[in-house]
């Protein structure tokens, strides 16, 4: 298996897979500060590369001007044009994402290709199912069909000499996802990007990606992933983190664990996970958090916690392994839970 270098991060055997998010908005002029803001919190949740939309040379410019100042890699994410490709790759891009039979001639992906290679930059081929060639688009082997485009596309860079490239094949069914990237890991040295596109919103998102992503990955396939979701980013990166965790593939990081909350809750568990759930999650720990709603859930069950909060009658408590250390009104949680976590 081949290593890709993506900005500074090593992609292939031996290093960490990387959690991957796209941007939902497109790019316009204007201060760039609060975008900047927001890329810094999605990299403190996890996420290690970015990807934009790039649907014009504009666009293509003001991503550039973006990727000086940037503290994730950003990912140029390229149709139909190759003189967008082109203009992207005067700026410091880490990666391009291009399907070589979409943006022109021969020629015009030679042209790429070796702008590409001078300026070490790497290409991420990307198959979806949905947007297949019209001649493979008929298969009753949707999973075939997609390794099929996804070798139409690596022979095109191969016999230019370029090997610096990664392949995504993706598709609204997960079943498809999963034996087109089975069969491609069996059978190439490429790192392979993971994902199922177009999930759906949160929660069906979610359990899709889970059940691809999961077995890709407690198989050893898989470089990099996202988990595209119609939400945010930063659900897509937090989802990202627990699959990875789940199937053992990466650090274990912030395990926040917490009760669904019943008619018992002496504490608003929902409420309190919305105030930290992002900041416990930006924490560079290996710690396991507890938020429970009552006594029954409480330093009980959640015993085995680093530290957990919970309701207790009129109270709420706080407590360390199971065992209480403190006892404080509803108003001082965030205050208290805030001093004993700095103290672990």
């Amino acid at each position: 298996m081949r290593i890709v270098k993506v900005g500074k991060l090593l992609l292939g055997p031996g290093y960490p897979v990387v959690i991957q998010s796209m941007w939902k908005e497109s790019l316009v002029p204007g201060d760039p500060g609060p975008l900047l803001a927001r890329i810094e919190k999605l990299k403190s949740l996890g996420c290690g590369i970015l990807r934009f939309a790039t649907p014009d040379v504009s666009a293509a410019e003001l991503l550039g001007e973006l990727s000086r100042r940037s503290p994730l890699p950003l990912v140029a994410d390229i149709h139909f044009d190759w003189r967008i490709a082109l203009r992207c790759l005067d700026y410091p891009i880490a990666k391009i994402r291009i399907n070589p039979g979409n943006i022109g001639s021969r020629k015009k992906v030679e042209e790429v290709v070796r702008k590409a290679a001078d300026r070490g930059v790497p290409i991420r081929i990307g198959v979806n199912g949905g947007s297949l060639p019209q001649d493979l688009r008929s298969s009753t082997d949707p999973a075939g069909a997609m390794v099929t485009a996804a070798e139409r596309e690596t022979a095109v860079l191969e016999s230019l000499g370029f090997r610096d490239y990664l392949v995504s094949m993706k598709s609204s069914d997960l079943h498809a996802t999963l034996e087109a990237n089975r069969r491609f890991a069996a059978s190439h040295d490429a790192p392979l990007h993971l994902g199922v596109t177009e999930a759906g919103p949160l929660i069906p998102g979610i359990v899709k990606n889970t059940v691809a992503l999961h077995a890709l990955l407690s198989e050893g396939i898989g470089a990099t992933l996202r988990v595209s979701l119609s939400d945010s980013p930063e659900s897509e990166v937090i989802a990202g983190r627990e699959i990875l965790a789940a199937a053992r593939r990466g650090r274990p990081g912030v395990n926040i664990i917490s009760c669904p909350r019943c008619g018992r809750a002496g504490f608003d568990v929902h409420g309190f996970l919305a105030r930290w759930q992002d900041r416990l999650y930006s924490l560079d720990r290996d710690i396991t958090v507890a938020v429970m709603g009552c006594a029954v859930n409480g330093p009980e069950e959640a015993r085995h916690a680093d530290i957990g909060i919970t309701g207790v009658g009129d109270k709420v408590i706080v407590f360390r392994e199971g065992k209480i250390v403190r006892t404080i009104s509803a108003e001082e949680a965030d205050t208290v839970f805030e001093e004993e976590l700095s103290r672990l």
